[in-house]
């Protein structure tokens, strides 16, 4: 098998910027050349609109499709690939659970219980879910090193609760939620378990049968697959109970005068037409993924990140949010005493290295852990130590152009990372 530290030469765009590093897979990760071909071949030999043509290039289009999600419910160990929803994305995958099973089935006096954790694709639709419907809107605090409190989880998960909403990484600090013991909670009193699985889809094995979860949403562009594409997985049983999210197209079985009756699944979901090619190109991804090896990717984004924080922690003056290395994924968030994150990135950029700044879309979160704004490094396939080195140098630059010469001792050990003040 290749090993990972060579994958950078499969991405097209850092061939061609060579003194590029580009720590923001968090946000969105590059698109290796196969995925690019991938989707190329299909809108010049197979494109049409298919389900609808009875003519072979239809025929092909559908089959294309069809494919394309067998390959990656297979990816994700889904025996049921019906099961798996072709949406957009994360953000329209959560707000389709929390609008078309949500709006059906939260009453007022039920709760609906997040974590501090979540991106705001997962905060918002049950907090506005939560008002619509008359229902409490718990969240559960973190740990001091920003990991999910279990025993606030199980003290805040009651017989009324209804939704459990976590994310499985997050985004902001890399955290890794252990979703078998919040499964476990939600399943004591029956409630729902839907997980953010944006930044874990890209970066561990995930085994949907094996996590006993109700609903998982991912997005295909944190995967090297192209913007606009994604998925949810849900448990057949609900996904057959709910209503539509939208109208129109295959989605449809007979409408008549009166009464429209709705496709099975996955049509069901996926009105207007669909984007096949998103979906081959999603298909590449996986595949390209599983040939590197989930668990060799999880092991290099390790390496990297326990170097990234024993580094960043050795410089004065520099802040590390979020457990150890073994607790989180590849994202490191940071910030530098007297410099803001956005005039560090600006900095970072000057370097050639690439970092987040900002809030992440965790406003809840930053103003728990008492900061506006923290820098993130995040890595993929295609990182290495040199990326890693970038960014540490690119830190001490801007701390001698902000503050003037410093000098850090040779050996100096690492701050610890913590989630608070």
């Amino acid at each position: 098998m290749t090993t990972v530290m060579t994958r950078r030469a499969d991405f097209p765009l850092l061939v061609r910027q060579p003194g590029l590093h580009y720590l923001d897979s968090a946000a969105t990760a590059q698109k290796p050349a196969v995925v690019l071909d991938a989707e190329r071949e299909f809108y010049e030999t197979s494109y049409a609109n298919p389900h609808r043509g009875a003519y072979a290039l239809s025929a092909r289009a559908t089959e294309c499709y069809h494919d394309a999600r067998t390959g990656v419910a297979r990816f994700f160990g889904l025996r049921d690939a019906a099961c798996l929803i072709f949406t957009r994305g994360t953000t329209e995958s959560l707000n389709l659970v929390a609008t078309a099973w949500g709006m059906h089935n939260v009453r007022p006096g039920d709760e609906i219980v997040v974590t501090r954790l979540e991106h705001h694709a997962n905060f918002v639709p049950w907090q506005q879910l939560a008002l619509a419907r008359g229902a409490a809107f718990r969240i559960v605090e973190l740990t001091p090193d920003g990991r999910v409190d279990i025993d606030l989880l199980r003290h805040a998960v009651t017989p009324r609760t209804k939704v459990v909403a976590v994310a499985h990484v997050s985004n902001a600090l890399g955290t890794i939620t252990p979703l078998g013991e919040v499964a476990a909670i939600a399943r004591s009193v029956g409630a729902l378990v839907v997980v953010d699985g944006a930044q874990s889809a890209p970066h561990m094995a995930v085994d949907i049968e094996a996590l006993d979860v109700d609903f998982y949403a991912f997005s295909g562009h944190k995967m090297g697959a192209p913007t606009g594409i994604g998925g949810l997985i849900g448990r057949r049983e609900i996904l057959e109970a709910m209503p539509p999210y939208q109208m129109g197209g295959d989605m449809i079985e007979v409408v008549g005068d009166e009464r429209t009756s709705w496709n099975v699944l996955p049509h069901k979901f996926e009105a207007g037409t669909p984007n096949v090619g998103g979906a081959v190109a999603l298909a590449a991804a996986v595949r390209y993924l599983t040939s590197i090896g989930m668990t060799e990717v999880r092991r290099h984004e390790q390496t990297l990140t326990a170097m990234a924080i024993e580094r960043l922690g050795a410089l004065p003056g520099v802040r590390l949010y979020g457990p150890d290395a073994t607790r989180r994924s590849g994202v490191v968030s940071f910030t530098v005493d007297g410099i803001h994150a956005h005039d560090l990135a600006t900095i970072l950029d000057q370097e050639g290295v690439c970092v987040r700044a900002g809030h992440h879309c965790a406003q809840p979160l930053l103003r728990r852990l008492g900061v506006s704004a923290t820098a993130r490094a995040s890595f993929f396939v295609y990182n290495d130590a040199a990326d890693v080195d970038a960014l540490v140098s690119g830190v001490r630059s801007a701390q001698t152009l902000f503050h003037g010469p410093r000098v850090v001792s040779p050996g100096t050990p690492a701050r610890p990372a913590t989630a608070s003040r």
